[in-house]
């Protein structure tokens, strides 16, 4: 281990200074360390617990090289020079308003609302589709690696280490409960198809806060070996959920989130999370591949609706009285907002929806008007005006700060793709 005022050089030139160790593990170390003036973090490692460490650093080098293709992951930046403790890489740190993906699931940090959590999901999801389609795999998806802002869903991957090409296998295996059971059974290599379930895992966790093969059977192993860690995991897996045999449900009083979320999740999520964990488990090809989770996430957003008491559901996943009011868990009854059909999109317009472009940045978002609060706007929060006409036919321009009111019939173009406010559900 090294200590705090140990130098490191860099292969670049110049020597990065130790300040404070930020955490360990198995095969290294992490640091904050001062380099040029600036800080950023040193990964150093131990290199005799690398399976190959000459391929480990071969490939690493390659990372600083080519870069990311997302920005999304903090990639490593600069190679040290081998050292007497081993060899590493600079990294940009990690800001603090971002918080480890295992206190959100430990409810140590919460979500600001829906759209933070489904952003995130939405940001993790399109970081892994530009990671496959550039011909590469991470190899070690689990809740280590996530940071996420609770603000807003911003999120930022890290141990970009085990990112490799197809078919380069780096020797690392992955976090039970996180991988593919085929890698459990030790029959393959990561890949994209076993990235691909690791992402539904993932994508479960955070939506559902728990593991989606951990239920009733799996609790009677008093204590979790790493037999019966194979067995549940990659030799006998269940879906809690499976529509065919429930015999691993989720037991009320442990799995408390899961029976309590799976209940309001949309059809079309239950639906997705049912194929990845029944056919899923033993053919990967039958797994989703991030484009139909991405549609599927981008609709879920939409499906976001609220309550005047604040509270948010889903449109789909909530009950109706006999009016088709929506029935909020408070006792309020409302009727269902107008929507904005915008291109693939469809927006619930109640006061403080959100619209998202494609980069999940937020260009717009439902006021009330301040002379007549019965009254909702369209607020503009992009940098380009939009076009609209009212349902009397009156054109108009909504420039960055102003607003486009919520009249049902009423037609914009935002961005150069068209839309309508109605009362289509």
């Amino acid at each position: 281990m090294m200590k705090v005022g140990d130098r490191v050089p860099l292969e670049l030139g110049g020597e990065a200074e130790i300040t404070q160790l930020l955490g360990q593990g198995g095969q290294g170390a992490v640091y904050r360390a001062s380099y040029r003036g600036r800080d950023y973090a040193l990964k150093m490692y131990f290199t005799k617990k690398l399976k190959n460490p000459a391929m480990f650093r071969e490939n690493l080098q390659r990372l600083c090289e080519d870069g990311s293709s997302s920005p999304a992951f903090v990639m490593p930046l600069m190679m040290t020079a081998d050292t007497s403790e081993g060899f590493g890489f600079l990294m940009e740190l990690i800001p603090p308003e971002y918080a480890p993906f295992s206190d959100i699931l430990n409810a140590r940090v919460k979500f600001s609302g829906l759209y933070s959590i489904v952003n995130a999901a939405i940001k993790i999801t399109s970081a892994f589709r530009e990671l496959h389609n550039s011909g590469r795999s991470y190899q070690d998806l689990n809740d280590g690696g996530f940071f996420i802002r609770p603000t807003d869903g911003d999120v930022l991957i890290c141990d970009c280490d085990n990112i490799a090409p197809y078919g380069e296998n780096l020797g690392i295996a992955g976090k039970p409960g996180y991988m593919a059971p085929e890698i459990v059974r030790g029959e393959k290599a990561p890949d994209k198809l076993t990235d691909r379930y690791s992402l539904a895992v993932v994508l479960f966790r955070l939506l559902l806060r728990g593991d989606p093969l951990e239920g009733g059977r799996v609790l009677k192993s008093v204590c979790l070996t790493e037999d019966a860690e194979r067995r549940h995991y990659g030799y006998e897996p269940m879906f809690v959920y499976d529509p065919s045999d429930d015999s691993n449900r989720p037991v009320r009083g442990v799995h408390n989130n899961i029976i309590k979320f799976w209940r309001i999740m949309p059809d079309y999520i239950r639906d997705a999370f049912t194929v990845s964990f029944t056919d899923g488990l033993f053919q990967p090809e039958k797994r989703l591949i991030e484009k139909q989770w991405l549609d599927l996430l981008v609709r879920m957003r939409g499906d976001i609706c609220a309550c005047t008491c604040g509270a948010q559901g889903f449109i789909s996943g909530s009950e109706r009285d006999p009016d088709g009011k929506v029935v909020c868990p408070c006792g309020t009854h409302y009727q269902p907002p107008l929507a904005l059909h915008l291109g693939k999109q469809r927006i619930l317009l109640f006061d403080g929806a959100k619209l998202f472009n494609d980069d999940v940045e937020c260009i717009g978002e439902v006021v009330r008007n301040k002379v007549n609060p019965g009254l909702f706007g369209l607020k503009n929060l992009s940098g380009e005006a939009w076009s609209f006409t009212l349902p009397n036919g009156q054109e108009k321009t909504a420039a960055p700060g102003s607003a486009v009111p919520v009249f049902n019939e009423t037609v914009l173009d935002i961005g150069g793709v068209s839309g309508q406010i109605n009362g289509e559900i």
